[in-house]
């Protein structure tokens, strides 16, 4: 059953949230945004919380704000970073609040990994086709976010996300549930030996075998030297490499290349669209 259940909320924005997890924890909120319910115009239409892709800055502030609108959440509470498909994990406090709302200069920098104990404060990272990792866990009340391209992902930055929850919050991994979001699946993305040989490598260190599961195949042979790659199985085996039980991993099905009507994709609209926000936050 897929995880991420689209609704569309009093102010028109049309979100995705991770049901079993706002049923079980009435203080925490997690998901994704769709393009659906913004004020921003083609080919960024309409909900746009990028501010890096040439879109009115007024538009993607009006967007996150409706956004924040949505999750009871105050834009002044909320985060954003310059991801730049990397491994590193910022540890979030309310010092950080605020950042990156309204500018780029003013967003927490070089960072595609964030993680809290703090309530109050709601972490977001953006996307169009890279793949979105949720972490929650329960027993510590502790969160984390992570944005994982094709670099991120062979850099582990899964297995850094989970050893930052060890570290600060003393997360245990095997109690930790996980979360993989809408992104560009194995039916759309098509990567060179370049891309997979990176693969190979990850998949040799962990010990990770190709066959690892009933249908998890992480990839495949396309011809000319192409292969069709699954970041969400690659990043669900890092996971479990990390110690987070199998169970415990949701994975969505939706790709964001097929479904340009519900998601902004990079690879789909040739560069020229817009971006998707997850985010994951702890009521006060």
């Amino acid at each position: 059953m897929e995880p991420f259940l689209l609704r569309k909320e009093q102010n028109g924005c049309g979100l995705l949230f991770i049901k079993n997890w706002l049923e079980k924890d009435s203080g925490l909120t997690a998901g994704f945004t769709s393009r659906l319910g913004g004020v921003s115009e083609p080919p960024f239409g309409s909900l746009n919380c990028g501010l890096h892709v040439q879109d009115s800055s007024s538009h993607v502030v009006n967007n996150r704000q409706l956004l924040a609108e949505a999750l009871h959440a105050q834009l002044d509470d909320c985060t954003y970073a310059e991801q730049v498909h990397g491994n590193e994990v910022e540890v979030i406090t309310k010092a950080h609040a605020g950042a990156g709302i309204h500018s780029r200069e003013e967003a927490i920098q070089s960072k595609d990994a964030f993680v809290t104990n703090q309530t109050g404060i709601f972490l977001h990272a953006l996307f169009a086709d890279c793949v979105p990792l949720y972490f929650y866990d329960p027993i510590h009340r502790a969160i984390g976010l992570a944005h994982a391209g094709w670099k991120g992902t062979v850099l582990q930055i899964a297995k850094e996300t989970i050893k930052a929850m060890q570290r600060e919050y003393g997360s245990t991994p095997g109690k930790i549930v996980a979360a993989i979001g809408p992104s560009i699946q194995a039916c759309c993305y098509e990567v060179d030996e370049v891309v997979l040989s990176k693969v190979r490598e990850v998949m040799a260190e962990l010990e990770i075998a190709d066959d690892a599961g009933e249908n998890s195949s992480i990839y495949e042979y396309s011809g000319n030297d192409k292969y069709k790659l699954s970041l969400q199985q690659l990043n669900r085996q890092i996971m479990i490499k990390a110690g987070i039980m199998p169970e415990h991993i949701e994975i969505s099905s939706l790709c964001t290349s097929c479904r340009t009507d519900l998601f902004f994709s990079h690879r789909k609209e040739s560069g020229k669209t817009g971006r998707m926000a997850a985010w994951i936050g702890l009521y006060e």
